[in-house]
C-alpha cells in the first residue's frame, strides 16, 4: 500500500470492477488506505476477492464485495447501483475489469470471440460508466477511471490483437466521454498499463513471450501492479489533476513513449 496521503480521497465512494487480483487488487488496498470507500468487484475469483476485502479490513479500511460478471450489462449497472445503495453515494468509478478471453490470430477470428473480447472489454465499460453517471451528478461531480492497454496502441501480437483493439475502443470511449462528462464536473481519463506482473500474462503469456517483451522495456524489468496505483490515485484526486481531461496516461517503463 502507499503511504502518500491525498486528503481528497478520504471518504469517498470508489466502485473497482475486477478487483480481486492484479492490478484491481493493488488498487482496492491502495484506495482503502487513503480512507476512501471501496466497492470491490469480483465475479469468478471469489477467494482472492476476500482475501483482499480481508486485508483492507484488517488495515482499518471499508469495504464491499460486489459480484457481477463483467459480460453483461445489467450485471455491471447491477454493481454499480449496489455500490452507490450500500455506501449511500458514488464518488468514482475504476474500470478495470478485461481480459484477453484467449490469444486468436485474425485469420481464426470467429464471430464467438469478437462478441466475447468486446462485451469484456468494451461493453462492460459503457455499462458500468451509462450506470454511474447519475449517481456522479447527484454528488456534482467524480470521476471515472478506465484501464486500457499498451496493446491499444502498438496493436498487439501473438493473437492479441483484437484484445488491443477492444482496449483501443476504452481509449476512444474515455476521449469523448471526457468531453461530455466535463460539464457536470466528472473527469474521465484513463491508464495504459505495459507488461505488468499479473495473473493476466500468467494466463495469457509463454515465458518465451515475456522475455521476448521484456527486451523491449528500457527501464530492463516488467511493472508490477503496485507500479499502476501512483497513476489512479492521482487522476482520482481533483486536487492533484484536476485539469486533466480525457487523458490516458502510459504506464510502461519506457516501452511505449507516444
Amino acid at each position: 500500500m502507499t503511504t502518500l496521503t491525498i486528503p481528497d480521497l478520504a471518504g469517498k465512494a470508489v466502485l473497482i470492477t475486477g478487483a480481486s487480483t492484479g492490478i484491481g487488487a493493488a488498487l482496492a488496498k491502495g484506495f482503502a488506505a487513503q480512507g476512501a470507500l471501496v466497492g470491490l468487484h469480483y465475479n469468478s475469483s471469489s477467494d482472492a476477492a476476500h482475501a483482499v476485502a480481508k486485508d483492507i479490513e484488517t488495515a482499518g479500511g471499508k469495504v464491499v464485495l460486489i459480484k457481477a460478471d463483467a459480460n453483461h450489462s445489467k450485471e455491471m449497472a447491477r454493481a454499480v447501483d449496489e455500490t452507490a445503495q450500500k455506501f449511500g453515494r458514488l464518488d468514482g468509478l475504476i474500470n478495470n475489469a478485461g481480459g484477453m478471453v484467449a490469444r486468436v490470430k485474425y485469420e481464426d477470428m470467429t464471430d464467438a470471440h469478437y462478441d466475447a473480447v468486446m462485451d469484456l472489454n468494451g461493453r462492460s465499460v459503457l455499462a458500468a460508466c451509462t450506470a454511474a453517471i447519475p449517481h456522479l451528478k447527484r454528488q456534482n461531480g467524480g470521476f471515472i477511471i478506465n484501464t486500457t492497454s499498451i496493446a491499444a496502441r502498438n496493436g498487439a501480437s501473438n493473437g492479441a490483437g483484437i484484445y488491443g483493439s477492444s482496449k483501443a475502443f476504452v481509449s476512444n470511449v474515455t476521449r469523448g466521454m471526457a468531453k461530455e462528462l466535463i460539464a457536470f464536473g466528472i473527469r474521465v481519463n484513463a491508464v495504459a498499463p505495459g507488461v505488468i506482473d499479473t495473473p493476466f500474462h500468467e494466463r495469457y503469456s509463454t515465458e518465451a513471450q515475456m522475455q521476448a517483451m521484456l527486451a523491449t522495456i528500457p527501464q530492463g524489468r516488467v511493472g508490477t501492479a503496485e507500479d499502476c496505483l501512483g497513476t489512479f490515485l492521482f487522476l482520482a484526486s481533483a486536487a492533484l489533476s484536476g485539469y486533466i481531461i480525457g487523458q490516458t496516461i502510459e504506464v510502461n517503463g519506457g516501452q511505449l513513449m507516444p
